[in-house]
């Protein structure tokens, strides 16, 4: 038996386990699931014969390394920030490992040494990074092995709420971490390039820049801009394109209402409130708003935001019941961001009905024989329920075929990688499309850069 071991058994991993199960009797495997809880792992693997639930704290040095050195091939669904050592056992140990988060500073490092080793790391195989790249850059050598020319790359993501699960007026629920979605934005200016000019949005002004996009079937969205579009063009062989651009999807009207968190401060989590616990969510409210002796909350609210009364957007702050007096955040020594995230998440939370619905779109243009062109690439990928989501499927799928293919010695390329080679994308894809998670692609008038589209 070839032993996998999976390291974490959160929400993203339950198609990423269901796979390797599927396939654990043809392929002659052995998973082994490690996670703090033996709960947890063993509710995933409900008794399948080719499966072991085993207690791994990343921390414990004895577990992790007896885990592993068991392994032939290791893959880490931990948070982002554990990846790394998991990812020095496996050089010390001659294991491949994959992970769906993004390469850090310190993996990147490991390179060399996993080269040498004739080690496949294989990074960035989730959803976003992970399928974007690998789409993005099925399409960009297409246009390139025509002899074409890249004039623009556009590319956005989100997680949303599928349309029939979608109850209230942010459009909106939580189907991923909720910490990172209220972090949003955060940590530096969101760069990018626009016809040969380079652009940079503050995070304050972040949420009114945003841009108009069409889903056949679903209607209109908008995007607003990712942290760091410009490091793509080396990634993408895209060096001296004049418009790059990646994105994360909304619907329309919740960038407008989200950003009165920004402008209010709600959103920050560089300090600690004050007796957090004890205040109500009206209390909460009127931290970040002026002094009145005769004003109510909801007054200043409207006035310093110059939100009309009968204006959707009050409705939307209705919706969340951030004036009531009687509700108690409950949570001690707490940023603003961590109480804001307590309130969302009582009215954001999936039901047990709910499914989820990852929506994706690429737009290349191209120059060929002095004609420009443009490409639509979209994709919209709803859940089943809430054990298999959109969210676990886009994420977990291509982490465990990765993990398989490189098993197979079908990928082979070693080091410190994305999944950007022909070797890797073209594999993956093809067998994507068996579980529904396909591209519809349609050609479009070439607009380059469109003021139209833009708001803001």
């Amino acid at each position: 038996m070839r032993n996998i071991l999976i390291i974490g058994a959160g929400r993203s991993s339950s198609s990423l386990i269901k796979y390797l199960l599927d396939k654990s009797t043809q392929e002659n495997l052995q998973i082994t699931i490690g996670d703090v809880s033996v709960k947890n792992a063993k509710a995933i693997i409900n008794n399948h014969k080719n499966a072991t639930a085993v207690e791994l704290d990343v921390f414990n040095e004895a577990q992790r390394v007896n885990a592993i050195k068991k392994a032939d091939i290791v893959i880490s669904m931990l948070p982002a920030r554990f990846h790394i050592e998991v990812a020095k056992d496996c050089v010390t140990h001659n294991k491949h490992m994959v992970t769906a988060s993004y390469v850090s500073d310190e993996m990147k490092a490991l390179d060399k040494e996993a080269k040498a080793k004739g080690l496949v790391f294989m990074n960035e195989i989730g959803l976003d990074p992970g399928i974007d790249h690998m789409s993005a850059m099925q399409i960009i050598d297409r246009i390139h092995d025509n002899g074409a020319k890249m004039l623009l790359f556009e590319s956005f993501t989100g997680g949303l709420v599928a349309p029939e699960s979608d109850t209230n007026l942010w459009n909106y629920k939580f189907t991923w971490n909720p910490r990172n979605v209220v972090l949003a934005g955060q940590g530096g200016a969101a760069m990018f390039i626009q016809e040969n000019t380079y652009k940079y949005i503050p995070y304050h002004k972040l949420f009114r820049r945003t841009e108009f996009l069409d889903i056949d079937g679903y209607g209109k969205f908008e995007g607003y801009a990712n942290r760091d579009s410009l490091k793509y063009r080396s990634l993408y062989n895209l060096e001296n394109i004049p418009t790059m651009f990646r994105g994360t999807i909304r619907k329309v009207g919740f960038s407008r209402a989200w950003n009165v968190f920004v402008q209010l401060g709600m959103t920050d989590d560089t300090y600690t409130i004050e007796e957090s616990e004890n205040m109500s969510y009206r209390d909460f409210t009127n931290l970040f708003l002026a002094y009145s002796p005769s004003d109510s909350v909801e007054l200043k609210f409207r006035s310093y935001l110059k939100i009309d009364q009968d204006d959707i957007m009050w409705d939307k702050f209705l919706e969340l019941d951030i004036f009531n007096p009687t509700k108690i955040i409950g949570l001690k020594n707490a940023t603003p961001a961590q109480m804001l995230q307590k309130i969302l998440s009582e009215k954001w939370t999936l039901e047990a009905d709910d499914k989820d619905m990852i929506v994706m779109q690429h737009k290349f243009g191209y120059e060929l024989n002095q004609e420009k062109y443009q490409i639509e690439s979209s994709m919209v990928i709803k859940g089943d329920d809430q054990t298999y989501t959109a969210m676990a499927k886009t994420v977990g799928l291509p982490v465990a075929m990765a993990a398989l293919k490189i098993l197979n010695k079908e990928i082979t390329t070693p080091g410190v990688q994305l999944p950007i080679k022909k070797e890797v994308y073209e594999p993956i894809l093809k067998e994507l499309e068996e579980y529904g998670i396909t591209f519809a692609e349609k050609k479009a008038p070439y607009l380059g850069y469109n003021p139209e589209t833009i708001k803001g």
